[in-house]
C-alpha cells in the first residue's frame, strides 16, 4: 500500500514556491514551513541563523533527514547610472540560465518591485553582430531593469532599493504528462516531499525504527545549511535533486542513491542500507555518482566536523539551477524510499 499523497504534495511545492526564498532570505520560508509543520501536528523549532527543525518520533539513535528551502537567486550589486540594476548571483545561477526571467526585487524600505533580468542592449534587432554573440555576463552585459519609469541611479534610489537588496526569480510551475516544470525543484520538491512522509506517519499512525528529526534547511546553496546539528545525532539522509545528464544513470522518473559527489563518497554502510530498502519496496531506483560540481547538506554536516555516516537520495531533475523538469514518479519513488527507511 502506497501512503503517497500527489495532491498533497504538489499542492505544498506550489506553496513552498510562492515564496521568495533567495539563500539568506530566510524568514518569511521559515514561518511558511512552520505553519505547514503545526498543520500537520508536530512542533517545529528554529536554528538561530534560520531554519526548521521537528521531531517526528521513534526511539534510539537519531537520524536527521533535511531537504533544504533556499533558492539560488540574484543580489543587487549596484545601481547602474540609468537606473538598472548591477546584479550579483546568490548560489549557482548563471546568466544564460536567468535572462529574460521576470523577478521581485525586495528592497530595504520594505516594498518589493518587479522587473526582468536583460542583456544590454536588449533588443536583438538593434543589436550589432559581434555583440550578439557575447556571452551573458552579470558584471558587465545583464542587468535587471525595473518596472519602474527610472531613468537614473537617483530615481532607482528614491524607490528604496539600494547595494544587497535580494532579488528572487519567477518560478513558473507548471505540469503536464506527469513532468513537472519550475524553478526550485532544487530543492522545495523534495521538502514537500518530506512534508508527505511527516503526514503519512501522521494519517497512518505509522511506527519509525528509531529517533528521526526533520530538518528544513536554509543556506544548502552556499554549502553550510546543516553544519549545526542537534545533539546526539548518529545519521544524515538528505533529500535533494539527482541532476541528469549524458554521463548519469539518473532519470525524472527514478529516485536516485548517491554513491558519491564531488567531494567525497557518500558513508557507504549507509548507502548500501538505502539500496538493500529499495530492492525489497520494488521501487524504481538507480545508483548515481555526480561530478564535477555537486554536494549535499548532508556534506556540510560532515565537514562541520560531526561524527555521523551521510547518505542522500533525490529524484532525478533535468536542467539543475535553471527551468528544471522531473516527473511525479520521482517524487513518488523518494517518498517511498524515505518512508520505507525509516519504517521498514
Amino acid at each position: 500500500m502506497s501512503y503517497f499523497d500527489e495532491s498533497y504534495t504538489l499542492d505544498t511545492f506550489q506553496t513552498l514556491l510562492s515564496v521568495d526564498s533567495t539563500t539568506g532570505q530566510f524568514r518569511a520560508i521559515q514561518e511558511k514551513t512552520a505553519d505547514l509543520i503545526r498543520f500537520l501536528g508536530f512542533e517545529p523549532s528554529f536554528t538561530h541563523k534560520g531554519g526548521v527543525l521537528t521531531d517526528l518520533g521513534g526511539e534510539g539513535d537519531p537520524l536527521v533527514i533535511t531537504a533544504h528551502l533556499d533558492d539560488i537567486g540574484l543580489m543587487v550589486r549596484r545601481i547602474n547610472p540609468d537606473g538598472t540594476l548591477n546584479v550579483c548571483p546568490v548560489g549557482g545561477l548563471y546568466p544564460f540560465y536567468c535572462v529574460t526571467e521576470n523577478v521581485r526585487v525586495y528592497a530595504g524600505s520594505g516594498e518589493v518591485f518587479t522587473g526582468t533580468v536583460c542583456r544590454t542592449p536588449n533588443s536583438i534587432h538593434v543589436t550589432e553582430e559581434e555583440l550578439r554573440k557575447n556571452m551573458g555576463d552579470f558584471r558587465t552585459n545583464v542587468c535587471v531593469v525595473l518596472d519602474r519609469p527610472v531613468r537614473s541611479a537617483e530615481d532607482t534610489r528614491a524607490l528604496g532599493i539600494e547595494t544587497g537588496d535580494y532579488i528572487g526569480l519567477e518560478p513558473r510551475f507548471t505540469r503536464s504528462g506527469g513532468y513537472i516544470k519550475s524553478r526550485f525543484i532544487d530543492d522545495k520538491a523534495c521538502a514537500a516531499v518530506l512534508l508527505n512522509v511527516m503526514k503519512a506517519i501522521r494519517d497512518n499512525g505509522l511506527k519509525l525504527n528509531r529517533k528521526v528529526i526533520a530538518y528544513f534547511a536554509c543556506y544548502e546553496e552556499l554549502g553550510h545549511g546543516t553544519t549545526w546539528l542537534p545533539d546526539g545525532v548518529k545519521d544524515i539522509l538528505a533529500l535533494d535533486i539527482a541532476p541528469t545528464g549524458p554521463d548519469q544513470n539518473s532519470e525524472e522518473h527514478k529516485v536516485s542513491i548517491f554513491a558519491k559527489d564531488s567531494r567525497f563518497p557518500y558513508h557507504s554502510e549507509m548507502t548500501a542500507e538505502l539500496r538493500e530498502t529499495a530492492k525489497k519496496a520494488g521501487l524504481d531506483y538507480v545508483m548515481d555518482v555526480f561530478t564535477p560540481h555537486y554536494g549535499s547538506d548532508g556534506d556540510g554536516s560532515v565537514l562541520a566536523g560531526y561524527d555521523i555516516r551521510h547518505a542522500a537520495i533525490g529524484p532525478g531533475t533535468a536542467n539543475s539551477h535553471g527551468y528544471e523538469r522531473t516527473h511525479i514518479d520521482g517524487l513518488r519513488n523518494t517518498f517511498e524510499l524515505t518512508l520505507s527507511y525509516i519504517t521498514a
